[in-house]
């Protein structure tokens, strides 16, 4: 039962990786690809698929969409906060306008938060 689950979320990753949002492929291909600090795309930790994540950083980003304005999905977006930052992961979250019209304040703010957790 565990494998299969396992499966299905590997696959589910995969699906995501080959279909993010343009601000994903933004922020992506226009920073985190080449940032000196390796992150990984669609990364799955615990139950969750994480956006991005940096291991040696323990640094999770997630990009909001409007979808995530319900509250059912400011619910579960809770429980999966909690649950990353009681792993000791620090969850930034942006919105898809911070990636579309503040690009650059949104990439040093998440140059300083891996800064300061791998000093």
């Amino acid at each position: 039962m565990i494998e299969h689950r396992e499966e299905i979320m590997l696959e589910r990753a995969r699906e995501l990786r080959k279909k993010m949002t343009p601000e994903e492929k933004h922020l992506w291909y226009d920073f985190l690809k080449n940032h000196p600090v390796r992150f990984r795309k669609q990364e799955i930790v615990g139950n969750y698929i994480l956006d991005f994540y940096c291991s040696k950083a323990k640094v999770a980003i997630e990009i909001d969409g409007a979808q995530h304005y319900t509250s059912e999905s400011l619910s579960y977006d809770k429980k999966r906060t909690d649950y990353l930052e009681g792993a000791g992961i620090k969850v930034i979250r942006l919105l898809n306008k911070d990636i579309n019209k503040n690009f650059e304040n949104a990439c040093k703010n998440i140059d300083s938060i891996i800064k300061e957790r791998i000093k």
